[in-house]
């Protein structure tokens, strides 16, 4: 099994930063990209970032030059900087990892628990 702990939400105020964390541990043989996703309250969940294994990045257009994604993979961790957050970034934030848990075993994606994030104005 794989587990993902994500830390780092809370209540921010507009202009201001938050860092999250997610942490993937358990049977791990290859992570293969890691991401975060957001779902605010009636509507759909939708990325935010996506950091491939060999460092390649996709972001939602409205998240480019606000957020950055990193990750460290002797860590099997994955972070989302925010910055200059906005009352509409205010949402549950999940982290997702796409592992391959053994060899010749195709990847899965999994989940984690999701962290709130309220930025008020």
């Amino acid at each position: 099994q794989v587990q993902l702990v994500e830390s780092g939400g809370g209540l921010v105020q507009a202009g201001g930063s938050l860092r999250l964390s997610c942490a993937a541990s358990g049977s791990i043989f290859r992570v293969v990209a890691m991401g975060w996703y957001r779902q605010a309250p009636g509507k759909q969940r939708e990325l935010v970032a996506a950091i491939t294994a060999g460092g390649s990045t996709d972001y939602e257009d409205s998240m480019k030059g606000r957020f950055t994604i990193s990750r460290d993979n002797a860590k099997n961790t994955v972070y989302l900087q925010m910055n200059s957050l906005k009352p509409e970034d205010s949402a549950v934030y999940y982290c997702n990892a796409r592992i391959i848990s053994a060899p010749l075993i195709p990847a899965r994606d999994y989940w984690g628990q999701g962290t709130q994030v309220t930025v008020s104005s």
